[in-house]
C-alpha cells in the first residue's frame, strides 16, 4: 500500500540506492538497496539481494536468499518464496489493460484488478522472462530466458517459449 512514508522512501530508493553499482562490484550497494527495500516491501526475508535499477512496489513479499535482478520490474501483489534466482530484466505483471468493449478504445478502458503472482521456493527465472497476472510458478521450476508465462507452472518443471510450455520435468523417478 502506498502511504506518504512509503512514497518518500521509494523516491529516495530510486534516486540513490537504485542507481548504485551491481552488487557483485560493490557489496555496500546491496546493503544500501536492501535498507530501503525493507521499508517499501510488504515482507522481506534474510539475505535478499535487490539489484541495480530494480523496480518493485509495496506489494512485494520476498523470502530468504532470494533476489530481484538488474532492471527487473515487479509490479503489484507478488509473493516470491525462498531461494529464488531472478535474471536481469524479468517483468512480473499483476494487471493488464481491459479490452472487452469494442465501442470505446482500449486505452480508455482502464486496467483489470490486480491478480497476485506467486513464485514458490527454489525457482530460477531466466533473463527477460515475463510473468503474467495470476500465475503461480511451482517449487523448483526453471523459467527459460525470454519465456512468456501465461498459465500456472507445475512444480519442478522447465518451461520456455512464447507462450511458455513445459519442456521437461526436473523430477526423477526413484525406484
Amino acid at each position: 500500500m502506498w502511504t506518504f512514508r512509503t512514497k518518500v522512501i521509494y523516491v529516495l530508493y530510486q534516486i540513490f540506492a537504485g542507481n548504485l553499482p551491481k552488487s557483485q562490484h560493490w557489496h555496500f550497494a546491496q546493503k544500501f538497496r536492501c535498507f530501503f527495500a525493507k521499508r517499501i516491501a510488504r515482507s522481506f526475508g534474510k539475505n535478499v539481494n535487490i539489484e541495480k535499477h530494480a523496480h518493485f512496489t509495496p506489494g512485494l513479499s520476498i523470502g530468504d536468499n532470494s533476489g530481484v535482478g538488474i532492471r527487473c520490474e515487479v509490479n503489484g501483489p507478488v509473493t516470491i518464496g525462498a531461494n529464488v534466482m531472478m535474471g536481469p530484466e524479468v517483468v512480473i505483471y499483476t494487471q493488464t489493460h481491459k479490452y472487452d468493449r469494442t465501442d470505446i478504445p482500449m486505452c480508455e478502458q482502464g486496467s483489470t484488478e490486480p491478480s497476485e503472482v506467486v513464485i514458490e521456493d527454489d525457482v530460477w527465472l531466466g533473463r527477460r522472462a515475463i510473468i503474467m497476472p495470476g500465475v503461480r510458478i511451482g517449487k523448483g521450476s526453471i523459467i527459460g530466458a525470454g519465456a512468456v508465462v501465461t498459465k500456472d507452472v507445475p512444480p519442478y518443471s522447465v518451461v520456455g517459449g512464447v507462450p511458455a510450455r513445459v519442456i521437461r520435468t526436473r523430477e526423477r523417478n526413484e525406484g
